[in-house]
């Protein structure tokens, strides 16, 4: 502690080092023009190219943030991890797994593709693994389940969040390959008969609206134990949530996952929306949004404030040196 500076004083100055960090970042990366906006769903080819936003929440309810932190999109791919465990909670771990895999696929997220030896899909963070999720979760009639996965993600978000029923409708009418993955999986027995309904539940939770804000505070919950850190509710059984990040760091970001996992070294999920969110492990949860994307469909700007963070804050999971990589030790 700083000689003759009273220990309020101290944790002042340290908010304030977070807050020029991630201002700085965000000023460093605006300029970054690489990418495109992602087209074959029609809709998600409306975004604003120009948005870009930052924030990072810790697990005891302090927050950050920098630029279009605020702006709506929509969740795509990051809903699946929360989809798997809502899955986990309600089949249990052996029932889950008998549906979907863990193991990395090395291909592109929407790969036509069952893994050869087990005619399951390889994890729960690819296309495939997402829909076969979606068939254990839910409902009949179909929109309570996917009213349940959005009550779910509101306690974790910690407002209302709702479908934006214009990319919904996109994502029906062009998804395709979907519907042939699907397919595919229900000639091996994988999901049930339900194959609407089951498309409809993961269309639906891919459409869900939320902001910068909201996937940060969301990763944050996960960090933390299940419990959201600004409202103190208990939103996911903690049992399942080692299995969530496990898969995260090693299939979040799709055929870039060991990239992902050498330089930034954190569980994370992108989503074609042009979100990314991390999760550090009882510490804080980082979401970035951006959403021209790279040729793998993650968020360009995404990926470099993500590599930037990690090295500046200490955040890698195997980081041993650097005094952020107990954040929260240095925050307070």
């Amino acid at each position: 502690m700083p000689a003759g500076l009273p220990p309020n004083a101290v944790r002042t100055a340290y908010e304030r080092e977070i807050e020029e960090i991630i201002h700085g970042v965000y000023q460093k990366y605006s300029d970054v023009n690489e990418g495109s906006v992602a087209t074959y769903i029609p809709e998600l080819g409306k975004a604003n190219p120009r948005h870009f936003g930052i924030c990072l929440a810790t697990v005891d309810g302090q927050v950050f943030h920098a630029g279009d932190w605020d702006e709506e999109f929509t969740i795509q791919s990051m809903c699946k991890p929360f989809a798997f465990q809502m899955a986990l909670e309600q089949c249990g771990a052996e029932e889950t797994l008998k549906h979907v895999g863990v193991e990395p696929s090395g291909d592109a997220f929407n790969s036509i593709e069952l893994d050869p030896k087990t005619t399951r899909p390889f994890n729960p963070m690819i296309n495939a693994g997402a829909i076969a999720v979606a068939s254990l979760i839910k409902q009949l009639p179909v929109e309570a389940g996917v009213q349940a996965f959005v009550d779910k993600m509101s306690q974790a978000a910690g407002r209302r969040l709702r479908i934006d029923y214009d990319v919904l409708q996109s994502e029906t009418l062009t998804g395709h390959r979907n519907r042939a993955i699907a397919y595919l999986m229900r000639n091996f027995g994988i999901i049930d008969d339900h194959v609407n309904e089951s498309l409809h539940q993961y269309f639906a939770q891919c459409s869900m609206l939320v902001t910068c804000r909201d996937m940060a505070i969301m990763a944050a919950t996960l960090a933390n134990m299940g419990k959201n850190p600004l409202t103190g509710e208990q939103v996911f059984d903690f049992q399942y949530i080692k299995y969530i990040l496990t898969v995260m760091f090693t299939c979040g970001l799709y055929d870039y996952a060991g990239g992902w996992a050498y330089e930034v070294g954190l569980p994370a999920k992108s989503g074609v929306g042009g979100g990314i969110f991390g999760v550090v492990n009882r510490q804080l949860g980082v979401s970035v949004y951006s959403p021209k994307l790279d040729a793998q469909g993650n968020s360009v700007r995404g990926i470099l404030v993500c590599k930037e963070l990690a090295s500046q804050l200490g955040l890698h999971a195997f980081e041993f040196t650097n005094v952020g990589s107990n954040f929260l030790q240095w925050l307070l």
